[in-house]
């Protein structure tokens, strides 16, 4: 492992650090070993990213030593934070800087930082069009995050930056799948109206972190963006509907009746929504298919992922 350049994994038992850590373990050349970071090693999935040959060890966001104790002796590291898990975008500041300062410390020569950008910047504060959020926040996971990139900056962390897009995954565990309306046929309900929403699988996104430390330094300093299809709610359900064997119809709702659910997130994600629609062109372009495939051919398409996971798509 010595001879090997050692990427330090955080989150490695969650979407984006899982996929990273299965795409080097799946390398072929032998050039990178990866270090898997989680709170508990002794986790059913840390254990099993043990068994495929990765090493575990224990790092804490919250705790700066175990962060800085864990990249030593490592070439690069992958940041990642988890909004989901508190709902606290603050605290994802805290945690950014945490691992800008361990990177700088411990002589990282890559670091490849998860990241989406400020939606303020074209929704100002005072703009009323959607709600702010915990007075400061119209998008608080993708603004936080936006404003970590300076922690990067002010380190002088060797620092890729990763722009990620809407989860297909999501369709499986945040109950944004299709559901049967009272006519017992399946609906596709997403507050997108006929503009193109950006997607990727999870697990490549990984896969794409992987391609950006394999590409070198040329990307450092860069910001890198990617989407596996740009897809208008109606393309999404047809597509469903196409490997389920049955008529999965879009049935858009409004973000504002989507802020009303009552659901967790729901008024943030309502917000993300109404951004991914009014801002469609600026958004989708960032993410240019044809660029991200050439760092990443392997990217999955919409339809190649429902292949892949139409049993584990809901139909209740």
């Amino acid at each position: 492992m010595a001879e090997k350049k050692i990427i330090a994994v955080v989150g490695a038992t969650g979407n984006q650090g899982g996929g990273l850590v299965r795409a080097i373990l799946g390398d072929g050349s032998g050039a990178f070993a990866v270090r898997a970071l989680t709170r508990n090693p002794e986790s059913e999935k840390a254990q099993e990213l043990a068994r495929l040959g990765a090493e575990v060890v224990q790092a804490d966001l919250d705790s700066a030593p175990t962060v800085r104790a864990a990249f030593d002796g490592a070439y690069g590291a992958f940041c990642v934070t988890f909004f989901w898990e508190h709902f606290v975008p603050e605290k994802e500041l805290v945690q950014a800087g945490i691992m800008a300062q361990a990177a700088k410390a411990a002589g990282l020569k890559h670091v490849v930082w998860s990241t989406l950008e400020d939606t303020r910047k074209l929704v100002p504060l005072t703009d009323n069009r959607m709600p702010t959020l915990n007075e400061k926040y119209k998008v608080p996971h993708f603004d936080a995050k936006a404003e970590a990139n300076r922690a990067f900056a002010q380190f002088g962390v060797p620092v890729t930056y990763m722009l990620t897009s809407f989860y297909w995954e999501n369709l499986l565990y945040l109950g944004m799948g299709p559901k049967r309306g009272k006519d017992g046929k399946l609906q596709l309900q997403l507050p997108m109206g006929d503009k193109r929403l950006a997607g990727i699988a999870a697990d490549d996104i990984g896969k794409c972190a992987f391609c950006i430390f394999r590409a070198g330094f040329d990307l450092l300093g860069k910001t890198v963006a990617f989407a596996g299809d740009h897809l208008t709610g109606a393309q999404m359900a047809g597509a469903i509907g196409k490997e389920l064997g049955e008529t999965v119809s879009y049935n858009p709702i409004t973000p504002e009746e989507y802020r009303r659910l009552g659901t967790p997130g729901a008024e943030e994600l309502g917000n993300m929504f109404q951004y991914f629609q009014e801002f469609e062109s600026e958004f989708c372009a960032t993410r240019n298919l044809e660029s991200a495939r050439i760092l990443n051919p392997s990217l999955q398409t919409f339809g190649g992922w429902v292949s892949r996971n139409k049993d584990r798509i809901p139909r209740s």
